[in-house]
């Protein structure tokens, strides 16, 4: 059977963010796409310029309900990143819920982009709606630490304050969270960082399992966009092929994006030349080129279970 993801990003025409990093590696690794288009702009917002449209909520409403005349709106997934808008935030949920009323075992992958490094970058109304409506309806999440404390109203210090934040945000609906990145020290040094998951499952006899774990990630010197993105679209796919089993999703969604970061700062340093900064455009991320490392990433790291 068809795999079929409905995503619910921004748009570039140039480079790789929101759909444009979710859809080819989900693609690649067997999934058909349905895209809608939150924003279409020429490129990235961290360009010096950059032009372009605003989906609202009511055309969001009329290309879903296109679709749903076509008796076509069945989905195994939804995807969803950024949104600036608390009426489209609101129409997607609505989108989700009547989803996954026709198909129960629908599954919502969400990042909750809310901010980062203690700042919002998103209008304060979307929290509410992101803790009271989005996360209850959602089944996977991968907010950062900052997007966690925001969501659970708790302050991340220690590895066990993680924990009870993940386990606070599992009473509240998703059984998969993961905690992308961290300010936590890692104990291989300063040059790594932090990411925490937990999942939870009822195993065939009906016990209930949680899986926890914790991952030190090499830090890259450089300011990528569009990796959380590909993050969530590979956690998505990962978590599809191994259900049961946290630990490997991770590792292998972490792996991707180590060998795609790799690859974008070893041609953003080529292009610039020797001591020269690279710009947006030399930092795009090589996803094309990255193709035989998003089917069959090498692990590049393995996961400690809590």
């Amino acid at each position: 059977m068809d795999r079929r993801v409905l995503s619910i990003q921004s748009h570039v025409v140039r480079g790789y963010v929101g759909n444009k990093s979710a859809s080819f590696p989900l693609q690649v690794l067997g999934f058909e796409v349905d895209s809608i288009n939150s924003v279409q702009f020429s490129n990235h917002t961290g360009y010096e310029h950059w032009k372009g449209q605003v989906l609202t909520a009511e055309e969001l409403h009329v290309l879903y309900e296109g679709i749903k005349l076509n008796n076509v709106n069945h989905y195994d997934y939804v995807l969803t990143g950024y949104t600036r808008d608390h009426s489209f935030l609101h129409m997607v949920v609505d989108i989700v819920q009547e989803l996954k009323r026709s198909n129960p075992s629908l599954v919502y992958v969400c990042d909750p982009v809310l901010g980062d490094n203690g700042a919002m970058y998103v209008p304060e109304n979307l929290l509410p709606i992101y803790r009271d409506k989005v996360v209850p309806s959602a089944d996977i999440i991968t907010p950062n630490q900052f997007e966690a404390e925001l969501l659970t109203g708790r302050t991340i210090c220690t590895e066990k304050d993680a924990i009870e934040v993940m386990n606070l945000l599992h009473s509240k609906g998703p059984d998969t969270v993961v905690i992308t990145s961290s300010d936590l020290p890692s104990p291989l040094g300063d040059q790594y960082l932090v990411a925490l998951g937990s999942q939870k499952r009822v195993k065939p006899d009906g016990a209930k399992v949680t899986q926890q774990i914790r991952m030190d990630i090499p830090k890259v010197d450089a300011v990528f966009v569009g990796t959380g993105d590909l993050f969530a679209a590979m956690l998505l796919a990962w978590t599809h092929h191994h259900p049961n089993d946290l630990k490997t999703a991770c590792e292998k969604t972490v792996s991707v994006m180590h060998h795609v970061i790799k690859r974008t700062i070893t041609y953003a340093n080529e292009v610039a030349g020797p001591n020269q900064k690279p710009s947006p455009a030399q930092l795009e991320l090589r996803m094309v080129q990255s193709k035989a490392d998003i089917e069959d990433p090498g692990i590049v790291l393995d996961a400690v279970v809590l």
